[in-house]
C-alpha cells in the first residue's frame, strides 16, 4: 500500500460521501466490531474532527452469538480509548421463525433509528463495502430480481425520518484492512462469515470463482452503479407520471383508467408497487411473477388482492385500497395510530377501541353513499367501537363529533416511487 493514500482512502471517502451536501452536526456509526465497521468508526472521526462533527457510535448485540456481547464490550473500550461515545443495544425478538438474517437486519436499523432519535441525531453511517455491494447484487440475481433490486445498495438511503450512509461502497474490504494494520488496530472476526448455511457466505465463495471467470468485484459494482442510474431515471419518469395520473381519496391511491391503459408495463409496475405499499404499509412491493399476474388482471378488466390491498378498475379510474381482511383483527385505542395509517379522535371513554369497520357494518351508516367511497373502502375504514356497537366510522359519514386523521402523507407516495425510502411506512 502506498504511504498516505491508504492513510486516506477510508477517510476520503467519507469526506467525498458528504461533498456537496450539507454537513450534519452530528452523526452516528454502527460498529459491530468487524474490521468494516472498525474502519468506519476510525476513519469518521478523522474526518469528523477538524469539521467539528460529533461523533457517536452504536453496537447491536442481537443476542445470537455468545461472543456477541464480548465484542461488544471491545468495541466500547476502542471507543473510550478514542474518545467516542458508545452504547450497546440488546435485540431478543428472534422468535425462531423466518429468515433471521433479514429479521435481525430490520431489528438493527429499528433500533438504531431509535436511538439517533432520542439523541437528536439523524445520520447513522454503516460499513458496507464493495464487497458487501457485489454480494448483494449476485444474491438478488439468484432471485430474478428486477431493475431495482440489480441496482444493489444505494450510498444513503432514508430509514423512518433517519438517514443511513454508505459512504464505503466503493472500497474493498482489504483495503480497509490493510489501512487498520497500518494504524495498529485489530478487528473482531464473527464465526458466522465462514458458515456456509447462509447465502450470502455461499455468494461470498462464489465471487471468488466468478474473479477467475474475469467477474470481479469491482465490475460488479460498476455493473450495479449503471443500473441504479438506469433505476433513477426510471423512478424520475415514474414521479412526472403520477404527478398526472394519480390522486388521493379516503386512504387509497387511484390512477386514472385511461393514463393507466397508455402507460408502458414498466411504468405501471412501478406505479402499482408504490402504491401498493403506501396503501398496505410493506417494507417491500410484490414482484415477479405475482406483481405481472396483478397486471394482467388489471388488462383484462378485472381486479386482484395482494400485498394486503384490493385493486380493481372502477368509476374510470384503477384504485388500490386495503383489502378488509388484512385488518380485521387489528385493534387501537382511539387517538393513536391504526393500520399504521389512521388516528381516529373523539369524545372517547374507557374502554373503547378502533377496528375496521366491517361489512356486516354498513347497513348501520344511513349516510355512507353521501361520502361517495365505494364499499370496499369503507368496509377496511377504521371505526369505533364501544362494548361491541358500532359508535363512529368517519368515512362512512357516522359520528360527526368523531375526526379520522391521515398520518401517511401523500408525499410519501413519491419518495417511494423515487425508492428514497427503505422502511418510512410505519413511522408517520
Amino acid at each position: 500500500m502506498t504511504p498516505g493514500a491508504g492513510d486516506a482512502a477510508p477517510t476520503g471517502a467519507i469526506q467525498q460521501h458528504f461533498e456537496g451536501r450539507e454537513t450534519p452536526a452530528r452523526v452516528a456509526v454502527a460498529v459491530s466490531g468487524g474490521s468494516d465497521s472498525t474502519a468506519l468508526l476510525l476513519a469518521a472521526r478523522d474526518w469528523a474532527a477538524p469539521r467539528g462533527v460529533a461523533v457517536a457510535a452504536v453496537t447491536v448485540d442481537h443476542g445470537l452469538r455468545p461472543e456477541a456481547a464480548h465484542e461488544a464490550a471491545e468495541v466500547a473500550a476502542l471507543c473510550a480509548r478514542l474518545g467516542v461515545a458508545h452504547d450497546t443495544l440488546h435485540w431478543r425478538g428472534w422468535d425462531g421463525r423466518g429468515n433471521l438474517p433479514e429479521a435481525a437486519r430490520r431489528a438493527r436499523y429499528d433500533l438504531m433509528a431509535e436511538w439517533v432519535r432520542a439523541g437528536g441525531v439523524a445520520d447513522i453511517l454503516l460499513g458496507h463495502t464493495a464487497d458487501d455491494q457485489a454480494e448483494t447484487l449476485v444474491m438478488r440475481m439468484a432471485r430474478s430480481a428486477g431493475l431495482d433490486g440489480l441496482a444493489g445498495m444505494a450510498a444513503r438511503v432514508a430509514w423512518g425520518d433517519v438517514t443511513l450512509h454508505r459512504p464505503f461502497l466503493a472500497l474493498r474490504r482489504s483495503t480497509l484492512r490493510d489501512w487498520l494494520r497500518d494504524r495498529g488496530v485489530g478487528w473482531s472476526e464473527d464465526p458466522t462469515n465462514e458458515d456456509a448455511r447462509f447465502r450470502r457466505v455461499a455468494t461470498r465463495r462464489a465471487l471468488d470463482a466468478l474473479a477467475q471467470a474475469g467477474v470481479s468485484v469491482e465490475a460488479l459494482v460498476q455493473v450495479a452503479a449503471h443500473l441504479r442510474e438506469a433505476r433513477d431515471t426510471l423512478a424520475h419518469h415514474a414521479v412526472e407520471v403520477a404527478r398526472g395520473l394519480a390522486r388521493f381519496e379516503a386512504g387509497d391511491v387511484l390512477f386514472d383508467a385511461a393514463g393507466w391503459a397508455a402507460l408502458r408495463p414498466d411504468l405501471q409496475r412501478r406505479l402499482l408497487q408504490a402504491a401498493l405499499r403506501w396503501v398496505g404499509g410493506g417494507d417491500h412491493g410484490p414482484r415477479g411473477a405475482t406483481l405481472d399476474a396483478a397486471l394482467d388482471s388489471l388488462r383484462a378488466g378485472r381486479g386482484t388482492v395482494l400485498a394486503g390491498c384490493r385493486v380493481w378498475p372502477v368509476g374510470g379510474a384503477v384504485r388500490v385500497t386495503r383489502e378488509a381482511r388484512a385488518v380485521e383483527e387489528l385493534e387501537a385505542a382511539p387517538g393513536e395510530a391504526w393500520d399504521g395509517r389512521w388516528r381516529l379522535s373523539g369524545p372517547a371513554r374507557r374502554g373503547d377501541r378502533v377496528r375496521a369497520l366491517g361489512e356486516a357494518q354498513l347497513g348501520l351508516c344511513p349516510d355512507r353513499a353521501g361520502a361517495g367511497v365505494p364499499a370496499a373502502t369503507l368496509t377496511a375504514s377504521p371505526a369505533l367501537w364501544r362494548e361491541g356497537r358500532l359508535i363512529a366510522a368517519p368515512l362512512a359519514g357516522l359520528g360527526p363529533e368523531w375526526s379520522l386523521e391521515m398520518l401517511r402523507p401523500e408525499a410519501l407516495f413519491f419518495e417511494l416511487l423515487r425508492g428514497d425510502s427503505a422502511r418510512a411506512l410505519n413511522n408517520p
